[in-house]
């Protein structure tokens, strides 16, 4: 019988990427079946719930305090962890400056005084401190990019209007990718400089247009991330519209790629009317609204054409090609089958520009999908821990991520979940998204490819894979990996959703 045991550490704060590494140390020990440590907030407490971790005296620890929980074959393993875990959060604690020469700077204004030349403050801190940081960022002339959430609307509007006043640029809040000047920022891909500027309120959509325009052998002059609540009446575009005029301006960019979830009624006329007044060749994709382009994969594609001075509907037609080879493989996957499972779609996603691109691609071969984050005709599932029928979800969404890092770094609940839908006989294809790059998970394909192994033994496992040859996971490994693991690999997330939605529909058609 396996033997729980657990700590509470009050005051004890850590980021979630730091609790993973621990977590994951943990894991690995000998007779160490499961270890969490994460925070003590309520959602990690519903999380240590399902997983029958809650131990009685986790009730009452605060948001503030640290929550370590081993599950393992016996009490001198689980002690053993405890005493690991103790020693490597103590260490976490010792301040890493140790010994240096030089004080690190402790505020904005020694930080500039410190870096002679530097125009850009990349800030990530609790949101209740990340306003007032990023205006002190404004204030000492340097752009900002804000990757923390949970930053009022009030503070995000007035640091914007501070910024356009000033000539700036704030990317965010929760803005997750920028490529400037050939640096990738946070979440990005190793994309070669090129001809195309993009603009994005959506940080997984700017790395796969940004990916599909370098693997087709152009590049980017910048990708400019704005946070996804810029392009709401509320915000009213200002840092979308800024960007766009920038890359109106630049004499290196030939074509401009906008990227975004649709935007609300007036920030969408502000765009369009922008859109009309720029020379250059605009590529606009606002999932879900309009048909052309429909896809990240369209619209990148017809950004390289315009940049190459090609015919787009070449690229269109590219495309119609290589559909007609998935439905061909979908068939004979099918055929080869020796005994269909299920009837029903389950995608599980780390990228919420994913999971909506897979609603617009699966509408037409799907009949009525549920998600968490519910695009066009889509439902909303009623339990996005317990998904029914053809199910999408975004696991980047709050309701998984609070106190937890992000999914495109930790994949142990996603991995969870896939064994747990590959067990349910309702399934017949999981669908998922790996995300390569820098802020990525350093080895997607050693975690995933056991898992995806126990779980092609019963479904279709598919995944769509964002990357370069220049990322540092090496796109051909894990690509390889992962179909000697038993998954059907697509280079890009639309080709992955087709694939996917093709052996739900065929299977559907197939005698039981």
């Amino acid at each position: 019988m396996m033997k729980i045991v657990g700590s509470v550490k009050q005051g004890f704060y850590f980021d979630s990427v730091t609790l993973m590494r621990v977590g994951r140390e943990l894991t690995g020990l000998p007779g160490v079946a499961e270890a969490s440590v994460v925070m003590g907030t309520e959602a990690n407490k519903s999380i240590l719930k399902m997983s029958d971790l809650l131990l009685p005296e986790f009730k009452k620890a605060g948001d503030q305090d640290l929550l370590v929980a081993i599950r393992a074959k016996d009490a001198k393993s689980a002690e053993a962890a405890l005493q690991k875990a103790a020693e490597l959060l103590t260490n976490k604690k010792k301040p890493a400056t140790a010994g240096a020469t030089v004080p690190a700077p402790r505020d904005m204004a020694s930080a500039v005084a410190a870096l002679a030349g530097a125009n850009l403050a990349l800030i990530s801190v609790a949101g209740r401190y990340a306003a007032r940081e990023a205006r002190k960022a404004l204030e000492q002339g340097l752009h900002v990019m804000l990757f923390s959430d949970n930053v009022s609307v009030e503070d995000e509007v007035s640091l914007k209007k501070l910024a356009h006043k000033k000539g700036l640029l704030v990317m965010g809040p929760d803005c997750g990718t920028a490529i400037l000047n050939g640096v990738p920022l946070a979440f990005a891909n190793v994309v070669p400089r090129g001809p195309i500027g993009v603009v994005g309120a959506s940080g997984t959509g700017m790395q796969e247009v940004t990916c599909i325009i370098a693997n087709e052998g152009s590049g980017i002059t910048q990708a400019i991330g704005t946070g996804g609540r810029d392009v709401k009446d509320a915000v009213g575009g200002i840092s979308f519209l800024d960007a766009m005029a920038a890359l109106a301006e630049c004499p290196h960019t030939k074509v401009i790629l906008l990227v975004a979830k649709p935007p609300q009624p007036g920030v969408l006329k502000k765009v369009y009317s922008l859109i009309r007044r720029i020379p250059k060749p605009v590529v606009a994709l606002f999932l879900g609204e309009g048909d052309r382009p429909a896809t990240l994969e369209e619209a990148a594609l017809l950004a390289v054409a315009h940049a190459n001075g090609q015919d787009p509907a070449q690229a269109l037609a590219h495309l119609t090609r290589r559909d007609a080879v998935l439905a061909a493989e979908a068939r004979q996957l099918v055929a080869n089958r020796r005994k269909p499972q299920g009837r029903y779609l389950r995608g599980l996603f780390s990228g919420g520009t994913f999971c909506a691109e897979a609603q617009v691609v699966l509408d037409g071969i799907l009949r009525n999908v549920t998600s968490n984050a519910p695009l066009g005709d889509s439902r909303k599932l009623k339990n996005s821990w317990h998904p029914e029928k053809n199910a999408v979800i975004d696991l980047g969404e709050d309701e998984f991520t609070v106190g937890r890092a992000h999914p495109m770094i930790d994949f142990t609940l996603r991995n969870k979940m896939i064994l747990e839908q590959a067990a349910d006989p309702e399934t017949a294809v999981i669908l998922l998204d790996v995300v390569l790059g820098h802020g990525a998970n350093p080895d997607p394909a050693a975690e995933l490819a056991p898992v995806i192994r126990q779980a092609a033994k019963k479904v279709f496992v598919v995944c769509g894979v964002t990357g370069t040859i220049g990322d540092p996971q090496n796109r051909a490994r894990v690509v390889e990996t992962l179909r000697a693991a038993g998954a059907h690999v697509q280079l890009t997330n639309a080709a992955a959703c087709k694939l996917a939605g093709l052996l739900v529909a065929e299977m559907a058609r197939k005698p039981r």
